[in-house]
C-alpha cells in the first residue's frame, strides 16, 4: 500500500468512528454514506476536538509533539493551552532525566482524575483520551497499561505517524465499553514515521521565524550511561530530499532559521537526490542555497563525528552560526573510556582548536556528568581543567543518575551522593561564571538579531544572537522575522539587552571582535 493511501485509510478509518462519538459537533453538510452503511459523515463536519500536548526533554521532542499536531490536524484537532477541557492529550516524554518514568507516572494520575470528572459530569462527552509519547513509553512499553489501566495508548517515538489509525482502535473501545484495550505501539524503525507524515504545517506563519527540523535519529554510539539506542533505535538519516523539501515549506511559512536535530547529527549520512550519500557539511550547503533561509544550526552532535568537511564548512558557510553545541560529558580520559564516549580529553581539545581555528569566533556549548561510577577526586578536577581551558558561553551539567538497563548502572564504585552533589555544585559555578563572562564581553558589540517573538511587556521584542543568547529589545512588531543590528547595552545571567544600531553608530568605528 503507497504511503498516502495507507495515511487516508487510517484518517478515514479514524473518522469514521469519531462521527459516532457522543458530543462529537457534526455540522450540517454534505452528507457522504459511510462504508459499513451505518450513516452519513463530512470531513468538513468535525471542527471542534481540542488536542494538548505537553512535552518533556529536548528539541527533538519539541519537534515531534508539532508533527503529532499535523497528523491530527486532518482529524479536527487543534491544539489548545491546557488539559482541561482537551479531547485528547498526550504526554510526549523524556528518558535522559533521573526518575522519569515515575515523574510521567505522577502526572497521569492527575490527569486521570481530569478524565473522570469529566466522564462523570458530562457522559455524553466522555472523558479526553490520554496518550503517553516517547522515549519514556518505548522503554516502558505495555508495564504503562499495567501500571495505568486508565491509558488508552501507548506510542514510541517512531510511530506517531499511525496515531489516526491508534485513535480509531480507542474510540472504537470506547464506544463498545471494552476494558482493558488501551493500544501499545512501539515498533521501529524511524524510516516509516518519516515517509508518512504529512507537510509540515506551521502554528502561525505570521510569527513563526525559527523552527526545528529532525534530520538524523537513533545513536550507535552506546554510551554507557544512556538509554537513546534503546529507546530511538540505531542511527537512521532522513533522504537529503525529503528534508530540502521539509525546509522550503518552512521558509515558505515565514521561517528563517532552521536547527537541525538528531541524537547524533554530525552522523547524517542521508541519500542524496542523485543517489550517492551527502554528509552533514553538504546536506547544510544544500540547504544554505534556499532563497529566503538565513540561519542554519544543528544539535547534539558528538565529537567522534567532527571530520574535515565540517571544519570546513564551518569556516565557509556565513548561514552556518559561529554556535556549537559539543558534549564533553568529562575531561578525564578514564571516565571518557568507562563511559564508551570513543575520545580522549586531548582528542576533543584538538576539535575546538580546529575549530576555531576556521571560525575564531564561534561560541561552545556542552553537556558534563559528574560523579560517574568510579570518578575520583583526580578524575573532576580533569573536568574542570578542561572547562577552564575550552571557555564555554554555555553549557548544561548534571550529577550522574543510573538508568535501569545501561551498563553503567551495573558498575560498581557507585559515587556517593553527597560528593556528587557537592561536585556538581562547583562545576556549575565556574560554568556560570563563564557563560556571564561571556555574555559581559558582548556589551558595546553590535550583532545581528533575528527578532522572532513578542516580549513580555508592550513594545519589546525578542530575538537570539548567533550565539543563541535571547536579545531584548524596543521596537515595532513589523520587524519581527528581520535581521537588525543591535548595539549590546546590558548582560545578564540568561540574556541581553539592547537597542537598534542608530545611523551614528553605524559610521562609527565598530567594537573590538565585532560580528556585524
Amino acid at each position: 500500500m503507497s504511503a498516502a493511501r495507507e495515511s487516508a485509510t487510517a484518517i478515514a478509518g479514524a473518522l469514521e468512528l469519531i462521527v459516532y462519538l457522543p458530543g462529537s459537533n457534526v455540522a450540517a453538510a454534505p452528507s457522504v454514506v459511510l462504508a459499513n452503511g451505518l450513516g452519513f459523515f463530512c470531513p468538513e463536519a468535525i471542527l471542534t476536538r481540542k488536542l494538548f500536548i505537553r512535552t518533556y526533554g529536548c528539541q527533538m521532542n519539541v519537534y515531534d509533539s508539532d508533527r503529532m499536531a499535523d497528523v491530527l490536524a486532518p482529524l479536527g484537532y487543534t491544539t489548545v493551552d491546557g488539559p482541561e477541557d482537551a479531547d485528547m492529550i498526550i504526554l510526549n516524554t523524556c528518558h535522559i532525566r533521573e526518575k522519569a518514568a515515575e515523574k510521567v507516572y505522577s502526572e497521569l494520575g492527575r490527569l486521570r482524575r481530569i478524565k473522570l470528572c469529566r466522564t462523570a459530569n458530562d457522559p455524553d462527552r466522555g472523558g479526553p483520551i490520554l496518550a503517553v509519547a516517547g522515549c519514556v513509553a518505548q522503554a516502558e512499553g505495555a508495564e504503562m497499561l499495567a501500571r495505568a489501566p486508565f491509558l488508552d495508548i501507548v506510542l514510541g517515538p517512531q510511530t506517531y505517524h499511525r496515531l489516526p489509525a491508534m485513535i480509531a482502535r480507542a474510540e472504537r473501545a470506547t464506544i463498545t465499553r471494552e476494558r482493558g484495550a488501551g493500544i501499545v505501539d512501539t515498533e521501529f524503525p524511524a524510516a516509516a514515521k518519516f515517509d508518512h507524515l504529512p507537510s509540515v504545517k506551521l502554528k502561525a506563519a505570521s510569527t513563526t521565524r525559527t523552527a526545528f527540523l529532525t534530520i538524523q535519529e537513533g545513536c550507535d554510539k552506546f554510551c554507557t550511561f544512556c538509554v537513546v539506542p534503546y529507546t530511538r533505535g540505531v542511527e537512521y538519516s532522513r533522504p537529503g530530499e525529503s528534508i530540502l523539501t521539509e525546509c522550503r515549506q518552512l521558509v515558505d511559512g515565514g521561517v528563517r532559521e532552521v536547527t537541525l536535530l538528531g541524537q547524533n547529527v554530525n552522523a547524517y549520512h542521508g541519500t542524496a537526490p542523485s543517489g550517492s550519500t551527502w554528509e552533514l557539511a553538504e546536506l547544510i550547503e544544500q540547504l544554505a542555497n534556499i532563497d529566503g533561509l538565513q540561519r542554519i544550526r544543528y544539535t547534539t552532535s558528538h565529537p567522534r563525528d567532527m571530520d574535515q568537511q565540517l571544519f570546513q564548512i564551518h569556516g565557509s558557510c556565513d548561514k552556518l552560526m559561529p554556535y556549537l553545541h559539543l558534549p564533553a560529558q568529562s575531561g578525564s580520559d578514564s571516565i571518557l573510556a568507562a563511559m564508551n564516549r570513543g575520545y580522549t580529553s586531548a582528542d576533543y581539545l584538538a576539535i575546538v582548536a580546529r575549530l576555531r581555528d576556521v571560525r575564531p569566533d564561534i561560541a561552545l556549548s556542552s553537556d558534563f556528568i559528574v560523579g560517574f561510577p568510579g570518578e575520583t577526586d583526580e578524575d573532576f578536577e580533569a573536568t574542570m581543567d578542561l572547562v577552564r581551558c575550552v571557555i564555554y558561553a554555555q553549557a548544561y551539567s548534571f550529577k550522574y543518575s543510573p538508568r535501569p538497563g545501561t551498563p553503567a548502572a551495573l558498575l560498581e564504585s557507585q559515587v556517593p551522593d553527597d560528593v556528587g552533589a557537592d561536585r556538581l555544585q562547583r562545576l556549575r559555578e565556574l560554568l556560570d561564571f563563564q557563560q556571564k563572562t561571556f555574555n559581559q564581553d558582548m556589551v558595546g558589540r553590535h550583532l545581528p538579531i533575528l527578532l522572532d517573538r513578542v516580549g513580555r511587556r508592550p513594545g519589546q521584542l525578542v530575538g537570539r544572537s548567533p550565539f543563541m543568547q535571547a536579545v531584548h529589545i524596543d521596537g515595532s512588531s513589523n520587524l519581527l522575522g528581520e535581521i537588525v543590528d543591535v548595539t549590546i547595552d546590558a548582560a545578564h545571567a540568561n540574556s541581553l539587552a539592547g537597542r537598534l544600531r542608530t545611523r551614528n553608530e553605524e559610521n562609527a568605528p565598530m567594537p573590538l571582535g565585532d560580528v556585524s
